[in-house]
């Protein structure tokens, strides 16, 4: 043994030596540095930092070269780093050197790098914070926007001043995308300092009204983090963010959207009011309807839609084509909430659509299709095919398409939705399978037709092999159960028998809870299945042994003789449970249950307290209450209010003032608005004429509105080439055309030869006499488009003069012909284009011989171009009518200063052809200016009217007339609108005379004999009218019924009747009027219509004129 050790020893020193030989070559094999390759094998291994280390240096070296290909190499490099999510932050100084480069594209990628990393390194970036603010001029809008962004990232408060500075100049750039820049770093400050909130206000106030779709959505959601509740700012350009939707990129459209929704539940009424008849065809009405839509609408008052609600339906329902899920979920969630009840289905077909996309979007669609279902089954019941379970959908999926489908389920469709349940039964996903039984109990309680169906096959899946199958379906069946307790004592039963098979805790309570419940209705069960739990108590789960508590409790006071024992027994064993509620509810039930000297009169109550009738159970969809958060929403998603939600405020009971969202359009012109009006409306009047006359007639309009102030001749003798000859020409003519149309015609054919002679030498074309030959027309004292007037020229002062020289100069019939022919010729020889040769206009031209019609504005003057020379070409017989009557439309008191008078010009209407043309006599009775006037809100909301360009200015004591249109669709209803100024609101209306709303029209003797007696019986309205005298000539009547009724004279070959044609403007419905003259003084009067409500209004007003003749 002893000689044994020393080898021992020996072989073990021998092996220790060879290890340190081993280990002292294996280090002098590590000695040497790795090649790169083996450092990028054994990187994961090695020394990971000291390679990774090794080539940021590269890098570094890279960035501090003179090359600028080498330095671009290292910032791609670099940006590609970040990208894979490693860590750069460390070549930050090496980086920020090259921020003032040259190179656009190496600056742009720096300027990548910084916005990653100058919250990190925020010392660093302050020191380069100057070449910042000089890249904020930077020619480049990229370098510009970049710059802000990387400042903006800076978060330091010690530079918020120089942050507000730049966000600023920022909103004011020419480039969108340095604008849309300028809102994403107004979140930004406003995170870092929340005090600059009323500062930022302004400048999101300023962005909002920026027109470029590239910045609308941004500047949004600086308003929803900033400012969400400042509803006000959103009034003026709710109808400009409304056209630009479709337009702004797809997230700025969801923000939008969702802005909307917030902004137009506090701006309109409720669509869902059940007392309203809704005006299905508000959106055609809105536009152009008939005249019978729009009466049968004011008699039943129907709810009328704003017309700025209807543009956002209208405007996002184009966005359910968008490829974007989120843009089609925002205008889904839109309809929902603000659309009409039977508009909300358009939204069904894009919603299905989404269901083809990835899970991740199914659910959320189906979250939303599931609340929306509760309330409208009808919306996705053709498409309930769609909702079919698919065995590769998750299980979340297949839950909510069965959500859905129980939803859906009524009796048309109950058999093939149960026939769909009985293969998810069988389905291998167990929760699903669970889910489909509670479903099917969903089915049976709302559907009453089919409860004992689903009962039967519920029952049957009590012999399922599954387990969780088995369970599920006691605990369904035990609430149906409570529903027709009576009927089903057979299924109790059945259950008991299972009741050893069953080890679901759940449903074994179920069992127990069914037995003690209706103990009476199996009498010998139930104790029998109180005896089998008191065995096995001890090892049963908690919820099992409080329902076995409850049993023998209710078994004790129905069958105290059977189960008194053991009920003792039982809760003896409660009362050393471990679980203490199971030990509380022991000691409970034995003071109720048990008489004894500490009780008291508890046990009196026990019966009336255990077995106390309980109401059936109500089996709910989960989604029942998610109605309450905005659809879309992550709150509703989650179902629990999440940060940063905005809940959407109930619809107003009366809606706010729509005037606000009212924004006047003002063009870029030096000259106020009725010289505006001029000349926009000459250029469209040149459109008929040659471009030469075109830039002659411009460079007249132009000098004449120089010399605006003058009085009515302004429009000729202000022009350059005017002479005193010119004027006294236009003087002569006035007088002439204010005696008769006879008068008026040759008047205007000799100005208008004069003056073409004279343009001749000029140079001028024929325009001129044109213009001024309507001017002359009129007694006012205002030039076309209703430039200043004297104070001593009003339409009410001119109408005796023209009424007493219409009465003194009646033409004859001859000397119009005449006058009828030459205007023709002349226009032919000059082989120009004019109106004669429209056709368009010819049916319109009746009322054009009247010649005193106060026309003081440019549109009058270009509705009635031509026209004395139309009414040549057209069988009219009507002598001219003189006076006109003027109603006041505002009183100066009343306007504070501001005083509006109307009148009818009977000619047709530009603007649409259902339209009846008014003119509106403004004046400044005040000592102060008025600005701004204009038209505001209208009554009611769908009345068509024209509004008259806003006149800007308008100088004490000065008066001005524009002209608009109104659609009274056939009605004397009076057309209610606001007449504002730039302080002030005034309701006003203008109540038609039923005669202004006829239009003559051209018909011969036959013609008009024929249309009578088609319009005969029913659409006849006839009286008898005692003139003041007998004698009473045929003019005199004749001139009466046209100061009535805005008709054309038919010829007639009897001299003792009259008659007279005539449409009514808006539904060209033919009126005929006929006086018979044989029994003087009784005139028999007839009205031929089929508009009786008209002609009886029609017959009263020609009866009181006829009367005064």
């Amino acid at each position: 043994m002893d000689r044994g050790f020393p080898s021992l020893r020996s072989e073990a020193a021998g092996a220790v030596r060879t290890m340190l030989a081993s280990a002292e070559s294996l280090q002098l094999t590590l000695k040497p540095e790795l090649s790169q390759e083996e450092q990028a094998l054994t990187h994961a291994n090695g020394k990971p930092k000291e390679t990774h280390k090794a080539g940021n240096e590269d890098l570094k070296e890279m960035l501090e070269s003179n090359k600028e290909s080498l330095k671009l190499e290292a910032m791609k490099r670099i940006v590609g780093l970040i990208s894979k999510g490693k860590n750069s932050s460390e070549l930050f100084p090496a980086v920020v050197k090259n921020v003032a480069s040259k190179n656009i594209e190496l600056k742009k990628l720096v300027y990548v790098y910084l916005v990653r990393y100058a919250e990190e390194q925020q010392d660093l970036a302050l020191l380069s914070i100057s070449t910042f603010q000089r890249a904020l001029k930077d020619p480049n809008q990229f370098i510009r926007a970049s710059a802000l962004r990387v400042l903006s990232s800076i978060r330091v408060p010690i530079i918020v001043p120089i942050m507000m500075l730049a966000i600023k100049e920022a909103a004011t750039d020419m480039s969108p995308y340095v604008r849309k820049t300028s809102a994403h770093a107004i979140q930004k400050l406003y995170s870092l300092d929340p005090d600059q909130k009323e500062q930022l206000i302004e400048v999101i106030e300023k962005l909002l009204k920026d027109k470029s779709t590239l910045v609308a959505g941004s500047v949004v959601v600086a308003f929803e983090d900033v400012c969400p509740d400042r509803i006000d700012l959103i009034h003026k350009n709710y109808r400009k963010l409304c056209n630009l939707l479709v337009d702004v990129e797809e997230w700025g459209q969801v923000v939008i959207i969702s802005m909307l929704t917030r902004y137009a539940r506090t701006q309109f009424t409720s669509p869902w009011k059940e007392d309203a008849v809704f005006d299905e065809n508000n959106e055609k009405t809105f536009y152009d309807s008939d005249s019978e839509e729009k009466k049968g609408q004011n008699e039943a008052k129907p709810y009328m839609m704003d017309p700025d609600h209807r543009l956002l339906l209208r405007n996002t329902k184009p966005l359910l084509q968008s490829r974007n899920t989120a843009v089609v979920m925002s205008v889904a969630q839109l309809y929902w909430h603000l659309a009409p009840k039977h508009e909300v289905s358009v939204v069904t077909k894009s919603l299905v659509r989404l269901l083809r996309s990835h899970r991740e979007v199914q659910y959320i669609v189906l979250q939303n299709i599931a609340t929306m279902s509760i309330q409208r089954k009808g919306m996705f019941e053709p498409f309930m095919k769609s909702f079919y379970v698919r065995s590769t959908d998750p299980t979340h999926i297949k839950t909510l398409k069965l959500e859905i489908l129980t939803n859906l389920a009524n009796e048309a469709n109950i058999s093939t939705i149960l026939r769909e349940f009985q293969t998810y039964v069988k389905s291998q996903d167990k929760a699903f399978a669970a889910a489909t039984i509670q479903a099917i109990g969903r089915c049976a309680t709302n559907i009453s037709e089919v409860t004992d169906t689903c009962l039967n096959g519920l029952v049957l899946l009590l012999s399922n092999r599954d387990e969780s199958v088995v369970a599920e379906s006691v605990v369904v069946i035990k609430k149906l159960l409570q529903t027709q307790p009576t009927q089903h004592s057979e299924i109790i039963k059945h259950m008991a028998k299972l009741f050893d098979n069953i080890t679901v805790p759940m449903a074994r309570a179920s069992i127990l809870w069914l037995m003690g419940e209706y103990c009476d209705r199996v009498p010998k069960i139930a104790p029998d299945v109180l005896r089998k739990m008191a065995k096995s108590f001890t090892a049963e789960e908690d919820i099992v042994k409080l329902q076995t508590v409850n049993l023998a409790a209710k078994l004790y006071l129905t069958n105290s003789k059977q189960t008194k024992l053991l009920t003792q027994y039982i809760l003896n064993l409660g009362r050393y449970d471990q679980n203490y509620d199971i030990r509380d509810r022991t000691r409970f039930i034995r003071q109720l249950i048990v008489p004894s000297e500490k009780s008291g009169a508890l046990n009196k109550y026990a019966r009336r307290i255990l077995l106390a009738p309980k109401p059936a159970p109500v089996l709910e969809s989960a989604f029942k209450d998610r109605d309450r958060f905005q659809l879309g929403t992550l709150s509703h998603s989650l179902n629990v209010k999440a940060s940063g939600y905005h809940e959407l405020s109930d619809w107003p009971a009366v809606a706010p003032d729509p005037s606000v969202r009212n924004v006047e359009v003002i063009e870029p012109v030096k000259e106020w608005a009725p010289s505006l009006g001029k000349a926009k409306q000459s250029k469209s009047d040149d459109k008929f004429y040659s471009d030469d006359e075109e830039k002659e007639e411009e460079g007249s309009d132009s000098s004449s509105s120089e010399d605006g102030s003058s009085s009515s001749d302004s429009s000729s003798s202000s022009s350059k080439d005017s002479d005193s000859g010119s004027e006294e020409e236009s003087s002569e003519e006035s007088e002439e055309t204010s005696s008769g149309s006879g008068g008026s015609s040759s008047g205007s054919e000799k100005s208008s030869s004069e003056s073409e002679s004279e343009q001749r030498q000029k140079k001028k074309t024929k325009k001129m006499p044109q213009r001024k030959r309507k001017p002359a027309a009129s007694d006012s004292d205002s030039d076309e488009n209703g430039n200043v007037d004297q104070a001593s020229s009003s339409a009410s002062e001119s109408s005796p003069e023209s009424e007493s020289e219409s009465d003194s100069d009646s033409p004859a019939p001859p000397k119009k012909k005449e006058a009828n022919a030459q205007p023709k010729m002349a226009v032919k020889s000059k082989k120009e284009v004019s109106l004669l040769d429209l056709d368009d206009f010819t049916p319109a031209t009746t009322n054009a011989p009247q010649p005193s019609l106060v026309s003081s504005s440019l549109l009058s003057d270009l509705e009635g171009l031509s026209l004395s020379n139309v009414s040549s070409a057209v069988q009219v017989t009507s002598p001219s009518f003189g006076p006109v009557k003027t109603y006041e439309l505002l009183h100066h008191m009343t306007g504070k200063g501001l005083s509006a008078k109307y009148h009818f010009p009977r000619q047709p209407c530009l603007y649409q052809p259902t339209m009846v043309s008014v003119q509106v006599i403004l004046t400044n009775s005040s000592d102060h200016v008025l600005e701004e006037i204009h038209i505001g809100e209208r009554s009611p909301a769908s009345l068509n009217l024209h509004c008259f360009n806003t006149i800007e200015r308008l100088e004490p004591g000065a008066s001005v007339t524009v002209s608009m249109g109104v659609d009274f669709s056939d009605s004397t209803q009076a057309a209610n609108f606001q007449l504002c100024t730039k302080e002030d609101q005034f309701s006003v209306s203008i109540q038609p005379a039923v005669g202004e709303l006829l239009m003559p029209f051209s018909m011969s003797e036959a013609d008009f004999s024929k249309e009578q007696r088609n319009l005969q019986g029913m659409n006849e309205t006839s009286a008898t009218v005692a003139m003041a005298t007998a004698n009473t000539p045929r003019q005199a009547v004749s001139k009466q019924v046209l100061s009535v009724a805005n008709v054309g004279v038919v010829s007639s070959s009897q001299d003792s009747m009259l008659r007279f044609s005539g449409r009514t403007v808006s539904s060209k419905a033919l009126v005929l009027v006929s006086l018979d003259l044989k029994e003087p003084p009784a005139v028999l009067l007839t009205i031929n219509t089929d508009k009786t409500v008209m002609a009886s209004m029609l017959l009263r007003d020609l009866k009181r004129a006829l009367a005064q003749a």
